[in-house]
């Protein structure tokens, strides 16, 4: 009899633990990144992050969006989702005013929503995970005023209506104030095509128009104005890039671009997706309660993810770790 009692103690023990070895994921359980664009190398990128959290935890997640910079249509794609159901939901915002209906939308579903890269403050996302892009663009004007040596014509290539590049801007400019003798003289919208970026920098190259330095605040613009300065053999510019991809690093290694501003789509899904997780397994009393105003939050408003300044000195071993996290 005492022989029996010890075998249905530890029964009681045993069986808890082998419980906890199976998946606390049900079967309906599905994520979703809608982006601006999947042909980027900054969403594939942020995708392989989306897959090592899914692979980690175990759930279903997909990245969607249009296949080229398309604010309407990722609107759409983000309705489409709704329909699904789905579990939780990533987003990058390619304009605040149209995507901020489609997060409300989602979070009176009781879906929540996180915010990744660009953010939509005045909508009832949970929380951002991203670049401090006022503290990028500062590291980009303090590097690009010292190449320049204080002095100079400045040209920016970006997207005016995305909140985070206007941040970036302001950084820029709040550290070129600092010297009068530096001038921003042309802010191009490139609206998301990188045409536009070759296109602009060869007309001023081919009219002779002063300019001392490039400033890309999208990754997409330095590739292209590296492109010109190449064909046109133009040495000396200062070209500050932003993010990693393969061909901005290769005109670092050529000596077209001087640097690059380095962000971690890669850890912005990553995190994202665990967070994400975590909500749905743990939930929020409100997922429209403005939880920035909560001293004792659950969640944090914003989280940074860093950035990383490559340059000619450390590009080589750049590109070793991310072909290493990326399985490349």
């Amino acid at each position: 009899m005492s022989r029996l009692r010890c075998f249905l103690a530890l029964g009681l023990v045993v069986l808890p633990l082998l419980n906890c070895g199976g998946s606390r994921h049900s079967p309906d359980e599905k994520y979703f990144l809608i982006v601006t664009n999947t042909k980027e190398a900054y969403w594939q990128e942020a995708a392989g992050g989306l897959s090592k959290a899914a692979s980690q935890l175990r759930v279903p997640a997909e990245m969607i969006g249009p296949d080229s910079y398309d604010v309407k249509a990722q609107h759409s794609q983000f309705q489409d989702v709704l329909k699904k159901k789905p579990t939780g939901i990533l987003v990058t915002v390619g304009d605040p005013g149209v995507i901020k209906e489609d997060i409300d939308a989602a979070t009176s579903q009781g879906i929540p929503v996180i915010t990744i890269d660009a953010d939509a403050p005045a909508s009832n996302r949970l929380t951002f995970i991203g670049t401090d892009n006022y503290r990028a663009g500062q590291m980009g004007g303090r590097l690009a005023a010292k190449a320049l040596k204080f002095r100079g014509s400045v040209v920016v290539y970006t997207m005016p209506e995305q909140a985070n590049l206007k941040d970036r801007l302001r950084g820029y400019k709040d550290v070129f104030d600092n010297y009068p003798q530096i001038k921003i003289t042309e802010v191009v919208d490139i609206k998301g095509d990188p045409a536009a970026a070759f296109d602009k920098t060869r007309d001023l190259i081919e009219k002779n128009m002063k300019v001392d330095a490039f400033i890309c605040l999208v990754s997409i613009a330095c590739p292209e104005v590296a492109e010109v300065l190449g064909r046109k053999n133009i040495t000396g510019k200062v070209v500050v890039a932003m993010d990693t991809e393969q061909r901005t690093l290769e005109a670092i290694q050529k000596g077209l671009i001087s640097a690059t501003i380095g962000q971690k789509p890669f850890t912005m899904a990553f995190y994202g997706l665990k967070m994400l997780d975590d909500l749905h397994h743990n939930p929020l009393p409100s997922l429209t309660k403005d939880w920035s105003q909560d001293s004792f939050a659950p969640i944090p408003t914003f989280v940074d993810t860093g950035v990383t300044l490559i340059d000619a000195t450390n590009v080589d071993k750049f590109i070793q770790a991310r072909n290493s996290a990326t399985g490349k």
